[in-house]
């Protein structure tokens, strides 16, 4: 097949652009902007558009399909060509959708943990040499792309973002894939910019319950309240099968999840990763794998990119890096490194980066947050702010609402990147949490002057 992408270089598109590819399909592609890592990747595939920019000519040559990505807008002149030209135009959830029809279609959803629970159960599959589709929201170590594809799997794995399909379906993404096979990590209030209401928010968790296919199984975390009522409130012709904390202990700085006698060291911690891996551990049994075959995986996970990732240490310092941006997750995440290390002292360093986290009527959700840290950091951007079309923020705004006096609010990312080089790293961890990049910072400068540090 001939398949065009409009918006190739995102993240998921991209990756579908490379796995299509490497199934024998003709792919092309246009954007307007396409950023690293996407740019080397596609170039090393002959997939680079040549020059950047929308080409509505390169429709006349008639592919049998068209991918939209979200990045493109409605009045995009290729998408206006693609629709007069009468050609199928596929989301790229759909597209997934459509390949996955004759599959086992597992979905894991939830405002946080996704992402790590969709890499754990790979990560679980592959070790037990179960061959599976799938499409991830990260790339994964041990995996050549985010997106793979094939005529033979018989099941789907797919991570279930609630955001937006595209410019043209304003349905919530893990509302397409109708799953056989779902979970439900929990829920917490994110992407206000298109669910402005809580209750708007939780809607789309009830609409996905009960888009699973009749007879289907859901996975649920039962700690969390709200998940819990809306289990109890719908799909009652499902098997339902709650998860908790499992048990665990930590030890000389390592978590241990215990199974009867046996203590099955990890590589990853945290409470939210201790039940993402119990949630992991319910799909994998419904996908036919014993418990000791998953102990005996999971010992070995790596964890997924920028979730808890250590990017750098020496025998006195720890740096981490996390995707986390929405309140709870910066609250586990900060208690997570906390309890790992309590002899440490912990930096927490977050990026108010998304729509949600720079918006007044948002920011006092973060109230407490930070108070798991010994010196509590937010750094944003201003030009973000006028970028998301968002009212100015003060720095007093923001330390109000996070509650904290001893909070330091940074609106210069040069200076943030001083101030933490010229800080004494004996018996202190670092911890960088953003869904962006601190206006670019140069982390590898960073990391060095940190650990390379003389006490």
């Amino acid at each position: 097949m001939k398949i065009h992408f409009i918006a190739i270089g995102g993240s998921a598109m991209h990756n579908l652009a490379i796995a299509l590819e490497k199934m024998g399909h003709s792919i092309s592609g246009s954007d307007d902007e396409i950023f690293e890592p996407s740019r080397t990747r596609l170039a090393e595939r002959g997939l680079l558009p040549p020059s950047m920019g929308w080409f509505p000519e390169k429709l006349d040559q008639k592919p049998d399909s068209v991918i939209l990505g979200m990045h493109a807008r409605a009045d995009n002149p290729e998408l206006k060509r693609a629709r007069d030209l009468g050609i199928r135009i596929y989301s790229y959830p759909e597209f997934l959708y459509e390949h996955s029809r004759g599959k086992k279609r597992v979905v894991i959803g939830g405002s946080h943990g996704k992402t790590t629970i969709t890499a754990i159960l790979l990560h679980v599959l592959k070790y037990c040499r179960i061959d599976t589709d799938y499409m991830v929201g990260a790339q994964l170590r041990g995996f050549d792309v985010m997106v793979k594809l094939s005529e033979d799997a018989g099941v789907m794995v797919l991570e279930g973002d609630e955001y937006l399909t595209s410019a043209i379906d304003r349905r919530p993404k893990f509302h397409i894939y109708r799953p056989h096979l779902a979970l439900i990590s929990g829920i917490a209030w994110d992407h206000i910019n298109v669910f402005p209401t809580w209750e708007g928010y939780v809607e789309e968790f009830e609409s996905f319950v009960n888009l699973i296919e009749p007879g289907g199984t859901l996975i649920y975390c039962s700690e969390d309240q709200e998940v819990l009522r809306i289990v109890k409130k719908n799909g009652d012709d499902l098997k339902k099968v709650p998860y908790g904390l499992p048990d665990h202990r930590i030890e000389s700085g390592t978590s241990h999840l215990l199974n009867g006698s046996h203590a099955h060291p990890l590589k990853v911690f945290g409470k939210h990763n201790l039940m993402n891996i119990e949630g992991a551990r319910m799909l994998s049994r419904e996908l036919g794998v014993k418990d000791h075959q998953f102990y005996d995986a999971i010992g070995s996970f790596p964890g997924a990119d920028n979730r808890l990732e250590l990017v750098a240490s020496n025998y006195e310092t720890a740096v981490y890096r996390d995707f986390a941006h929405s309140p709870s997750k910066l609250k586990a995440t900060v208690d997570a490194v906390k309890e790992q290390f309590p002899d440490r002292q912990l930096v927490s360093c977050m990026e108010l980066h998304t729509f949600s986290s720079l918006s007044k009527n948002f920011l006092d959700h973060y109230k407490g947050t930070l108070d798991g840290a010994d010196i509590p950091v937010v750094y944003y951007n201003p030009h973000t702010l006028e970028l998301k079309h968002l009212p100015r923020l003060a720095r007093e705004q923001v330390k109000k609402a996070f509650g904290n006096k001893d909070l330091k609010v940074y609106t210069d990312s040069e200076k943030l990147k001083k101030d933490l080089k010229a800080m004494n790293w004996k018996n202190k961890n670092l911890l960088l949490m953003s869904s962006g990049n601190f206006n670019n910072i140069s982390l590898k400068d960073l990391l060095s002057d940190i650990t390379e540090q003389n006490y």
